[in-house]
């Protein structure tokens, strides 16, 4: 990061400078664009929505109720919800407290699990009057379901398929630098990152995505920082889009999110947020440690893609993983896979999403 730091500083000494750095492609619109530009861009319609949660927060759900028109039939027909959990980007709205408060970014994947995922799904049924939906998870996103579609049986019963994208249950083998943050103590974490929101998205980067890593000298020096974090994948990266990549990403969550993280990555265990005492945890759980998450009583369908180059989700965690899944459809390691290859890959759709429009097919 101090590398990219400084080229950066180099990028502002000389200006724009096209000669000696020259861009790899024109920047693209998307790169300023809210989501519902960004999918009228493509063709495709949009609604928007804001979802209530039990406990308040206003979640900011998108919706393609169908295809382009004229596409010759190329789409495959699916009414397609977006979700988004509380504290991103587009979802860092509440009815009692504000963001700028410390009780606004009191969660993590716990509370994503328990009020986020069935508000959305409560709200997509609905509208739509589906009895049973499709979920698609990548990264936390198969967290929040492996949690939530075992502790939630009437939750449970409305999904007719778990499609899960480099899944996360557990981080013990992980080798990313992002879990050394777990040898941070806590109190000195918060001094370090404060009590409220990690990593949220500002306008540097968006710079770094327009004038820095859509250089020609300088983008394989973001896609190596890209990599450190992620797993290395150089062939299917489209490093013509990293200002849209970083013109969204990161989206921003909260510091407790992080701190939930690190917990699970020193226990070993997919388990509750510890609030630090027991007799916090005895207020939140009625016992004095944190309840663990049973993976093994979700009875929800699901299929699994996992990457063999992924340092978030590690192939060994996974492999733990695999046999807790009371009613596995399918598993597919991807070999040269990195964490994020499954939502930017090039080769996504052939290795990824035609399979699982095949198996929604069969249902």
């Amino acid at each position: 990061m101090w590398l990219l730091l400084t080229v950066t500083s180099v990028i502002f000494t000389f200006g724009g400078a096209q000669g000696l750095f020259g861009k790899l492609a024109p920047e693209s619109p998307e790169a300023d664009m809210n989501i519902s530009q960004m999918i009228n861009y493509w063709g495709y319609p949009c609604e928007e929505y804001e979802v209530v949660t039990e406990d308040g927060y206003i979640l900011g759900v998108f919706r393609i109720p169908y295809g382009k028109k004229n596409s010759d039939n190329l789409d495959a027909g699916y009414d397609v919800w977006l979700g988004n959990s509380r504290g991103n980007t587009w979802s860092r709205k509440n009815l009692y407290y504000s963001p700028d408060s410390v009780e606004f970014w009191a969660f993590s994947f716990d509370e994503m699990a328990k009020y986020d995922l069935p508000a959305t799904i409560d709200f997509i049924v609905e509208k739509t009057g589906q009895e049973k939906l499709h979920y698609i998870g990548h990264s936390q996103g198969t967290t929040i379901g492996f949690i939530a579609f075992s502790t939630i049986p009437t939750l449970a019963k409305r999904i007719k398929t778990f499609y899960a994208l480099a899944p996360v249950a557990t981080v013990t083998y992980a080798e990313s630098p992002l879990k050394k943050l777990s040898l941070i103590p806590a109190s000195l974490f918060k001094i370090i990152f404060g009590n409220k929101i990690f990593m949220p998205h500002n306008y540097f980067d968006q710079f770094l995505g327009t004038e820095v890593c859509m250089r020609k000298l300088l983008g394989r020096l973001c896609s190596n920082a890209l990599f450190i974090m992620c797993g290395f994948d150089r062939q299917n990266l489209n490093v013509s889009r990293f200002d849209v990549y970083l013109g969204h990403n990161p989206a921003g969550t909260s510091v407790q999110d992080i701190l939930h993280w690190s917990q699970v990555a020193k226990s070993g265990k997919l388990q509750a947020f510890n609030w630090g005492s027991p007799y916090q945890n005895l207020l939140h759980y009625n016992q004095r440690t944190p309840p663990d998450y049973d993976v093994s009583a979700m009875t929800v369908p699901i299929a699994v893609w996992n990457g063999g180059h992924d340092i978030l989700a590690d192939p060994k965690d996974v492999d733990m993983l695999l046999p807790k899944l009371q009613n596995l459809l399918y598993h597919k390691e991807v070999l040269p896979y990195n964490h994020l290859d499954f939502i930017w890959a090039m080769n996504a759709p052939q290795e990824v999403y035609d399979e699982i429009l095949s198996l929604m097919a069969k249902d």
